[in-house]
């Protein structure tokens, strides 16, 4: 069976309120939660923006879950010395639960410092330096790295656990799908189109075998984003009024403010949504959805309802959805967590 995860979208509600969220989706089913990490909502209407690595200790500490990012960049905000030094921490405190999950990041939330917001390319770089800066942290040792984006003086980690957390990469191209599949423990997608997905996997795992590894033991996860209700219309609704971004279908890494994005958002019609965001009031067609990337060979789904009605969205899942799932048609032993690779 797949593993069935509770987004947990920091840009739309409080942190103690995601808590509660998350500890009623692990009574009615849900085994796993990716947990967003911005500085900034998408617009100011979604209105919140908490610090999720504060959120994840109280996580673990409440809930048996399994638990990551989706996704920290390193970039602007983050060193990733401070990733490596928080996502061992994590493992160290609850083993085997925590994975670390990195991205490019956007302009939204990394503008904030004043640091120059670069091109798409150098974004990759940056991140993929990061991943071997990290790599090389979790190994105990005393690092020194002098790359292109980031430099390490003598730094090494003292807490470690047993084990280093694996990292999974969020990717949508093909070049950075088989650099995880390398260099990486996994990969997260967004829900897309088959065929882009399957060329994405396949370069992925293509990847993977090049660095000698078996890519059918490599999780794959992938965000599902969906609005639930109990009729189209206020399902509708929701999707338009509450994640309008969802609707817009360009490339937004660029774009600095919320107060941007609501602008835009008065462009979003329903039709927007097609093939981007599930609407729909039947359970029935939300398992046939899932059960679709299932057979598609992904190992976790993570779901998130778009909508303010979560509690109702978990409590329908958790009776109607996630107990009528099956193994999937191209099912392989994954959805436990494999260890990170660490230089030798």
């Amino acid at each position: 069976m797949p593993t069935i995860g509770y987004a947990a979208m920091f840009e739309q509600f409080a942190p103690s309120d995601l808590l509660r969220y998350c500890q009623l989706a692990e009574r009615s089913g849900f085994t796993s939660v990716m947990a967003s990490d911005h500085f900034h909502p998408w617009t100011p209407r979604q209105g919140q923006s908490g610090f999720v690595w504060s959120w994840l200790g109280a996580l673990g500490a409440t809930t048996e879950l399994r638990f990551g990012t989706g996704v920290t960049p390193p970039g602007p905000r983050y060193h990733p010395a401070v990733i490596a030094q928080a996502a061992a921490t994590l493992e160290q405190m609850f083993p085997g639960r925590f994975w670390l999950g990195l991205g490019a990041g956007e302009a939204l939330n990394e503008h904030i410092t004043g640091a120059y917001w670069p091109e798409g390319p150098a974004r990759l770089e940056t991140l993929n330096e990061g991943i071997e800066v990290i790599k090389r942290l979790f190994s105990g040792k005393v690092v020194k790295y002098r790359g292109q984006h980031w430099t390490l003086e003598s730094a090494k980690l003292y807490t470690l656990p047993e084990t280093p957390p694996p990292i999974y990469v969020a990717t949508s191209g093909p070049i950075q799908s088989e650099r995880t599949g390398a260099t990486c423990d996994g990969i997260i997608m967004v829900g897309a189109a088959d065929k882009k997905i399957a060329g994405l996997l396949a370069r992925f795992e293509k990847g993977a075998r090049e660095a000698g590894k078996d890519p059918s033991t490599m999780p794959r996860l992938i965000q599902l984003h969906v609005s639930w209700a109990e009729t189209l219309e206020e399902a509708t609704e929701n999707a338009v009024r509450e994640w309008p971004n969802g609707g817009m279908a360009f490339p937004k890494a660029d774009i600095r403010n919320p107060e941007d994005f609501a602008a835009m958002s008065s462009l979003v019609r329903p039709e927007h949504f097609r093939d981007r965001v599930l609407i729909s009031p039947d359970l029935e067609e939300h398992r046939a959805r899932l059960q679709h990337y299932t057979d598609l060979g992904f190992d976790e789904i993570y779901v998130h309802n778009v909508g303010r009605n979560q509690e109702e969205f978990i409590r329908a899942y958790g009776a109607h959805v996630i107990p009528a799932l099956r193994p999937g048609e191209k099912a392989r032993p994954t959805g436990t967590p494999q260890p990170a690779t660490t230089p030798s």
